[in-house]
C-alpha cells in the first residue's frame, strides 16, 4: 500500500513567475517586419519652389499611394499636381504645378521701366526712368507684393513730370534776360548783365554771365554777383611790368611781370584783377642771384616761375650769372679738356711702345 502524495501548494507569499518569452519574440520579429514594409515603400515626398505637400508628412508611404500638392502662397496651380509611389521605391516624377501670380503690366508716359528679371510676378522688380526733359514723381522702383492671395505693386506707378525752373534769385545791381517771366522750361538760358553807374568806375559781373535750366528747379550755377572790383597798380621790387600797363585796373584786368637783371622771379609772372579786388595770385617777389634749378622748399614748387626738374638752363640763365661764377665755370672746363687729352695721350704712347 502505497501512500498518497499530498498536492503541491504554492507559498502564498510567493507568487509564480513565467518567462516572458512571447514578448521577446514580438520584440525580434518586429524590426524585420518592419525591414520588410520599409524595403516596400517610399520615403519622403519630393520638395517644390512652387508648391507644397498637401497632406501631412509621412515617414513612409506604400507603393502606388498617392499624394496632391497645393500652391504656395503668390502662385497659382496651371493644372492639378499628383504623384504616387512607383513599384521601384521612388515617386513619380513630375514638374512644377504652380506659376507666379503677376501683377499688372508697368506703364509710365514719357519714359521707360526696365523689368530686370523680365517678368512681373511675385517679389519681382520694376524701374522707371524719365525722357531728357522730364523729372520722376514718385518711387522709382516697385517691388510686387503679396497682399492676403493677390499682389499688388509696393506703390503707385510714378509720372514723369516736365521740367520747369523757378526764376533764380535777384542781382543787387544787375538784371537777366526774360526778366518778366515766372517759369522757365528745360534747357532754357538766361543772360545776366549789370547795371551802369553815372562814374567811371563800373559793375563787373563776377560769377557766371549764362545760365541753364537743367533740372526741376535747378540752374546750372550760381546767379553772378555785379560788383566794382578795383586792384591797386601792381608794383614789384628790383622788377618791371612787361605788358597790360593801364591807369586803372578792373575784374580780370591781367598784367606780365619781369625782375631785372641780376633777380630772379619767385612767383607767377601773370597775376589777375581778382573778385575781391585783389592780385590773384599774389604780387611774385624778385630774388637777387641766380634762378636755382630746383625748387628749395616745397611750397616753391608751386610757382611757375619756377623750371620744373627736366628743365635745362638757358642763355638767359648763363646771362644773369655774376663775372667771377662764370670764370670758375670756363675754367673749370678747361682743366677737364686738358686732363683728358694727357689720358689719351699717354695710353697712345704706351700702346704704340708695345707694338714695338
Amino acid at each position: 500500500m502505497t501512500a498518497s502524495r499530498a498536492p503541491r501548494t504554492s507559498c502564498p507569499c510567493c507568487p509564480q513567475k513565467r518567462f516572458p518569452w512571447r514578448l521577446v519574440g514580438i520584440l525580434l520579429v518586429a524590426p524585420v517586419l518592419l525591414l520588410s514594409l520599409n524595403s516596400d515603400a517610399c520615403g519622403e515626398p519630393p520638395r517644390y519652389d512652387s508648391m507644397t505637400l498637401k497632406s501631412m508628412l509621412k515617414e513612409y508611404y506604400a507603393v502606388g499611394e498617392k499624394i496632391f500638392y497645393e500652391c504656395n502662397p503668390g502662385y497659382y496651380m496651371t493644372f492639378p499636381v499628383s504623384t504616387f509611389c512607383e513599384k521601384n521605391h521612388s515617386w513619380f516624377p513630375i514638374p512644377e504645378g504652380c506659376s507666379k501670380k503677376e501683377c499688372n503690366h508697368p506703364k509710365i508716359k514719357n519714359g521707360e521701366f526696365i523689368l530686370p528679371n523680365l517678368t512681373s510676378g511675385y517679389n519681382d522688380q520694376v524701374h522707371f526712368h524719365c525722357d531728357e526733359g522730364y523729372h520722376l514723381e514718385g518711387n522709382s522702383v516697385l517691388t510686387c507684393n503679396l497682399q492676403g492671395d493677390e499682389v499688388y505693386w509696393s506703390d503707385e506707378f510714378p509720372q514723369c513730370e516736365k521740367i520747369y525752373c523757378q526764376p533764380p534769385a535777384k542781382v543787387k545791381n544787375g538784371k537777366h534776360t526774360n526778366s518778366h517771366r515766372t517759369i522757365f522750361e528745360y534747357n532754357e538760358l538766361i543772360t545776366f548783365s549789370c547795371n551802369r553807374l553815372k562814374g567811371s568806375d563800373q559793375y563787373s559781373l563776377v560769377g557766371e554771365r549764362e545760365l541753364i535750366c537743367i533740372e526741376k528747379n535747378t540752374w546750372s550755377s550760381r546767379p553772378p554777383q555785379c560788383k566794382v572790383v578795383k586792384c591797386d597798380y601792381p608794383v614789384i621790387e628790383h622788377g618791371r611790368l612787361t605788358s597790360g600797363i593801364k591807369e586803372k585796373y578792373y575784374y580780370q584786368a591781367m598784367v606780365l611781370l619781369e625782375c631785372l637783371p641780376g633777380f630772379y622771379l619767385n612767383g607767377s609772372n601773370r597775376v589777375f584783377c581778382g573778385e575781391n579786388s585783389t592780385w590773384d595770385p599774389k604780387i611774385p617777389k624778385c630774388i637777387k642771384g641766380f634762378k636755382p634749378t630746383h625748387p628749395t622748399k616745397p611750397p616753391v614748387s608751386r610757382y611757375p616761375g619756377y623750371p620744373e626738374s627736366n628743365e635745362y638752363l638757358s642763355v638767359e640763365d648763363f646771362e644773369e650769372l655774376d663775372v667771377g661764377i662764370l670764370a670758375v665755370i670756363v675754367l673749370t672746363i678747361l682743366v677737364g679738356i686738358v686732363v683728358l687729352c694727357t689720358c689719351l695721350y699717354r695710353c697712345l704712347k704706351r700702346e704704340k711702345k708695345g707694338l714695338d
